[in-house]
């Protein structure tokens, strides 16, 4: 029974909307030359920017098996021009890792760095503190899914004390060729439920969330068929959120993942439906 909850919550947490067919990575080496990871994945040299100062450092980085991702990077120096990265796409959903370390003595202390990242126009990272959440000379990803539909992916660092910064840009296409999970949401009369399903993903060094929209009680979304497509490698915690249309809480839950233990590859199709009792 436990295998089969297990299995159910990574059903639903890893999947996204229909995705860009053609769209390839984007990784980016911010600051920084071109890099080739331990991966074999090639990290561009800092492209599509407008903005900040690149910088450099050398230190011991922990957390990550390519430190040196996090030895350069660019810095929003002035508040009178912004950073933002702009990279064009293909319309379709991405995930974006952003990729973090605070390896400066300046600011290693609470408070002492903190921005707020917007994607597509949205703060989707308020009041980021790289020393608070990881410490210092320790790499920080910082994920989330993006929906695209004018052909470019907007990345902006503001600055709210000190100076944002980041270290290395991933984007990656949510393919549509990977298995489709429907999912219907019901009340006990056949009522389609109207709301939305909130999820956030968080590991020792990445989190990310997003939300899927309620269509006739039904969101239909695309299966990642591997956590370390997403880049979690690591024991993770899975939180999920069904709201309805006023903001109540329908239907809550919280557990933890192995990424060892996930293999949906043999997965060609599926669906779930949930029957959510009336407040």
């Amino acid at each position: 029974m436990r295998k089969l909850f297990g299995f159910f919550t990574v059903l639903v947490v890893l999947c996204f909307p229909e995705a860009a067919l053609a769209q390839q990575p984007i990784r980016v080496n911010c600051g920084g030359p071109s890099y080739p990871d331990s991966r074999g994945q090639v990290w561009q040299a800092d492209y599509g920017f407008s903005g900040g100062t690149a910088g450099s450092k050398s230190a011991s980085i922990a957390g990550i098996p390519d430190p040196q991702l996090d030895q350069t990077s660019r810095v929003n120096n002035t508040s009178a021009i912004p950073l933002v990265y702009t990279f064009p796409v293909a319309n379709g959903s991405y995930h974006v890792n952003l990729h973090f370390a605070e390896i400066s003595s300046r600011f290693e202390q609470v408070g002492a760095r903190v921005f707020n990242v917007k994607i597509q126009g949205t703060v989707v990272f308020k009041n980021l503190d790289i020393y608070a959440t990881a410490g210092a000379n320790l790499a920080l990803i910082e994920g989330a899914d993006i929906p695209v539909n004018s052909g470019s992916l907007n990345i902006e660092f503001e600055n709210l004390v000190g100076y944002a910064k980041v270290d290395a840009i991933e984007i990656l296409p949510l393919a549509s060729s990977a298995p489709l999970l429907p999912l219907r949401f019901v009340y006990p009369d056949g009522t389609p439920v109207a709301g939305t399903l909130a999820y956030t993903i968080s590991s020792s060094l990445v989190s990310f969330n997003g939300s899927v929209p309620l269509s006739n009680g039904q969101a239909s979304c695309v299966l990642i068929t591997s956590p370390s497509a997403l880049g979690i490698n690591a024991q993770f915690q899975v939180s999920l959120n069904l709201t309805d249309t006023a903001g109540r809480t329908l239907w809550r839950l919280t557990m933890g993942m192995n990424p060892a233990e996930v293999n949906l590859g043999a997965i060609q199709t599926s669906s779930l439906n949930v029957v959510i009792q009336k407040l």
